[in-house]
């Protein structure tokens, strides 16, 4: 079964179609961590023990959860719009504010460049899975802030000298190596869409330093990113022309699937004739459990999609609210 994260709550979708499971605001992560399901919404964090049936808020009401991860030793970690870190020692069932996050001294220029302006995001979380006092967390807009005591302390680095995060992986068998997907936003302003200011950055040196691994990719505002956990362990990306790029727009979004499978030097199409370029915006992106090189995608026209290795695209299911985030269940 497929879980997708809406708009306006959380589907469940099977070989019935799809039903709805949890009403709530923007659905921006689900996660199955140790078989509980964990739901980032508009409205709190929601969390389901019987894979996605019924849910239950555990906290955090006040904000906007954009990510749950968790750590080796079994602490998690969960990312909120205003931009806070927030930690749970007991699975999920309480939560404790890492105050030293939103404290540092560059918290008080993190914002999104609306009119009016949004508070910032910390909407990305990587916890090294050999060491879980290494955390970056990725701020839209801000940079990636990164701890290597568990968050006494804190350091700013920004890819390319990027401030707009979106999405982190950690390569799954080179510990050192990250992935960032980044944007056109800054602090104060929305960047010229020039080549180096939005795209993919890789860091081989746990995000001491970046590299850009975006050239001549289009378009550039990259976004939405997954990892395949298996060899050769391909790293999925979909980008669209602006964050504003959308389905109504005239010609649609524009939007793009591209692939690397060697860790960034190259991309390739995953978009079939169809959708070179897709009018939908894809929101929703993950790993297809079911097969090697396969993803799943949501779209802003509430469609799901399993794109084959070969950039087949096999329709799931349509008609949902807009598909902000992907998660399956046994």
């Amino acid at each position: 079964m497929i879980l997708a994260g809406t708009s306006r709550g959380v589907f469940a979708i099977d070989h019935d179609g799809a039903h709805s499971v949890l009403e709530s605001r923007g659905v921006r992560d689900l996660i199955d961590i140790n078989g509980r399901i964990f739901a980032g919404t508009g409205a709190g964090l929601f969390v389901s023990d019987n894979g996605g049936d019924t849910w239950s808020c555990v906290g955090l009401a006040e904000y906007e959860v954009w990510q749950v991860r968790a750590a080796p030793d079994g602490t998690l970690y969960a990312g909120t719009q205003p931009a806070s870190l927030f930690r749970s020692t007991d699975g999920g069932d309480s939560w404790t504010e890492i105050e030293s996050f939103a404290k540092v001294p560059e918290a008080s220029t993190w914002g999104i460049p609306l009119d009016p302006p949004l508070p910032g995001r910390a909407r990305a979380i990587v916890v090294d899975r050999e060491d879980p006092n290494k955390i970056w967390v990725g701020v839209e807009v801000g940079g990636i802030m990164r701890t290597t005591d568990g968050g006494v302390t804190w350091t700013l680095d920004r890819p390319g000298d990027n401030p707009d995060l979106h999405m982190m992986y950690a390569h799954p068998a080179e510990p050192a190596m990250l992935f960032a997907s980044t944007g056109y936003g800054r602090e104060d302003h929305i960047a010229e869409e020039a080549e180096g200011n939005a795209g993919v950055f890789r860091s081989d040196d746990h995000g001491q330093t970046w590299n850009y691994a975006w050239s001549g990719v289009t378009p550039r505002y990259s976004r939405p990113m997954c990892i395949e956990v298996r060899e050769p362990f391909s790293l999925t990306v979909a980008s669209a022309p602006t964050a504003f790029s959308n389905f109504a727009d005239d010609g649609g979004a524009q939007a793009m699937l591209f692939r690397s499978d060697d860790h960034g030097a190259s991309w390739r199409s995953l978009c079939d004739q169809a959708h070179s370029p897709s009018a939908a915006n894809i929101h929703g992106l993950m790993v297809d459990p079911d097969e090697v090189g396969g993803v799943i995608v949501g779209t802003d026209t509430g469609e799901v999609w399993r794109v084959s290795n070969d950039a087949v695209w096999t329709e799931v299911v349509t008609g949902l609210p807009a598909v902000l985030s992907l998660s399956a269940t046994q």
